[in-house]
């Protein structure tokens, strides 16, 4: 049994972007942008660059701004015909 020092025990909590990508099911250059525009926090280990898993897990999209989506023809003909009685 191998004895684990608190340094070790820390980095556990850390994942690599590749397996945070995995975890949200979006592109590791998703989470890149996520960490550039730090809405992820992350820590250089070794040369890699990774990632509180909890934060990852936990991590709440921002609602998209800008002009709402099209309705599609079918909705825009039932509102036409309701308008018309």
């Amino acid at each position: 049994m191998t004895k684990t020092s608190g340094s070790d025990e820390e980095l556990e909590r850390y994942i690599s972007q590749a397996e945070a990508a995995r975890i949200r099911g979006v592109s590791k250059q998703a989470i890149a942008d996520l960490i550039k525009r730090g809405r992820l926090s992350s820590v250089a280990v070794a040369g890699r660059t990774v990632v509180l898993r909890t934060e990852v897990e936990d991590f709440v999209p921002k609602p998209t701004v800008g002009r709402p989506p099209k309705k599609n023809a079918d909705e825009k003909t039932v509102k036409r015909v309701r308008a018309k009685k």
